[in-house]
């Protein structure tokens, strides 16, 4: 199950945000038969690992925590930085598809700026 909206009957809430643009994503090396060489990834296939990659950096929750909130309870602060321009297209609602100060769709409460922002 999922958060609905307003604006949109499926899933709305991005928690945080990291790099998904292909153009500028992150660059692999496939050593692999004969096309070798430096290939550039992006969406999903970038930015889940490195919020997974943050995430875990941030250590071991202390016991009794709920480390879900942490991000929400930092929103606003140098843990995350607000992105707030930009747009994933065009939605009746405008924030699921443009970003803008504090929460939207795209971006959530933001990027992170290093470990601080999953840490409780």
């Amino acid at each position: 199950s999922w958060q609905t909206d307003t604006g949109c009957a499926k899933r709305t809430v991005a928690d945080v945000s990291a790099v998904a643009d292909p153009a500028t994503g992150v660059s692999v090396y496939d050593s692999y038969g004969v096309t070798a060489g430096f290939y550039t990834f992006g969406g999903t296939s970038a930015s889940s690992p490195i919020i997974a990659g943050v995430y875990a950096l941030g250590g071991t929750p202390s016991s009794g925590s709920y480390p879900a909130k942490f991000p929400y309870a930092k929103a606003g602060t140098a843990a995350l930085n607000d992105v707030t321009t930009g747009s994933n297209g065009t939605c009746s609602t405008s924030y699921l598809c443009t970003a803008r100060a504090g929460y939207d769709g795209p971006t959530g409460v933001g990027t992170p700026e290093g470990v601080s922002a999953f840490t409780g």
